[in-house]
């Protein structure tokens, strides 16, 4: 079961080794490994994904099929490992999206978790599609969108996603196209297929636009300390109590150069504080509002811990006001 508004998840440690994630009325604090990539966890609110209660620090699996988000993976049992590990740490909540791949990402998930835990949130985004050479390709017209989700629901063997995004392309405007769009994805809604309506890749003027028409579930927006761009969208999501979902949360997986991690402050920051800059730059964006979830993606098991890890990590007023002042 999703954990009501407001209710913590606690994320117990097991001599095992294991994490799980549950809910208590007598959470215990746990004694977890010591070095940056086991902080000891504190408790954490979850927050309202639409209709479902999820933690925080969730999984993006667009870093597991190939090269370019495209073809299979380099090693599927490590694909299929990162997957069943990101559970066993807690996550409730994975974003994917069936042109990941194309098929592969969602495939992928199918293999490794189902029959999926009943408080698992699936999300996934609609409005692309991918060509023989891996070209991304626009498929956002009423009808491609609601075959874009019925895709999603084919290959991930649900019935029923958490939330689809729809995602815009870098014209769009809040005009006709953007109503018809919104209309396919409310009936989708409507008709039970997807439990919320997202957005992504929006204005402010198209989130305020959609909001005069229908309820938003969450919104997904490019927002890294380097790019903070989507502030003004990510004020107006918390002020309505809507989720805000960075993506590309440590940088753009397509740069040659990554403004993230590298930055000074980022750096400084994580030799002071016992972190990797990853952590710290996850961390900072945690600490802006209690609305952010964050959906980091990786292949690999060991960067997926130090991902789950953030959870546990409360930068200090120093690091806050360096990072603040980063750019």
């Amino acid at each position: 079961m999703y954990a009501s508004p407001g209710q913590p998840l606690w994320l117990d440690y097991y001599p095992r080794g294991e994490f799980q994630s549950h809910q208590s009325q007598q959470p215990l604090l746990p004694q977890l490994l010591s070095g940056p990539r086991f902080p000891r966890i504190r408790p954490m609110a979850g927050y309202p994904l639409g209709s479902v209660m999820v933690s925080r620090v969730g999984f993006g699996a667009m870093q597991l099929p190939g090269p370019g988000v495209f073809g299979p993976p380099r090693d599927r049992s490590a694909a299929l490992a990162v997957l069943r590990r990101a559970v066993e740490l807690g996550v409730d909540h994975i974003d994917t999206a069936q042109f990941y791949g194309p098929d592969v990402a969602n495939e992928l998930i199918r293999a490794a978790l189902h029959p999926y835990p009943d408080n698992l949130a699936l999300v996934s985004k609609v409005s692309a599609r991918r060509d023989v050479s891996g070209s991304w390709l626009r498929a956002d017209n009423p009808v491609q969108l609601r075959q874009g989700i019925e895709e999603n629901l084919r290959s991930l063997g649900v019935e029923r996603l958490a939330a689809v995004n729809l995602r815009l392309m870098e014209d769009a405007r809040p005009d006709q196209r953007f109503d018809d769009q919104l209309a396919a994805m409310i009936k989708a809604r409507d008709d039970g297929l997807i439990g919320g309506v997202g957005l992504s890749n929006v204005a402010r003027e198209h989130l305020l636009h959609a909001f005069d028409r229908t309820d938003i579930a969450c919104v997904q927006n490019p927002l890294t300390l380097a790019d903070r761009t989507s502030m003004p969208v990510l004020e107006e999501c918390h002020a309505r109590g809507t989720a805000f979902v960075p993506f590309f949360p440590l940088g753009s997986a397509f740069a040659r150069s990554n403004p993230v991690l590298g930055n000074p402050a980022v750096l400084r920051t994580a030799r002071r504080l016992g972190y990797t800059p990853a952590q710290i730059a996850l961390a900072w964006l945690l600490s802006l509002r209690p609305n952010v979830l964050l959906i980091p993606g990786t292949s690999s098991v060991r960067h997926l811990e130090e991902n789950i890890a953030v959870r546990g990590i409360e930068l200090d007023q120093q690091a806050q006001d360096e990072l603040a002042a980063a750019a």
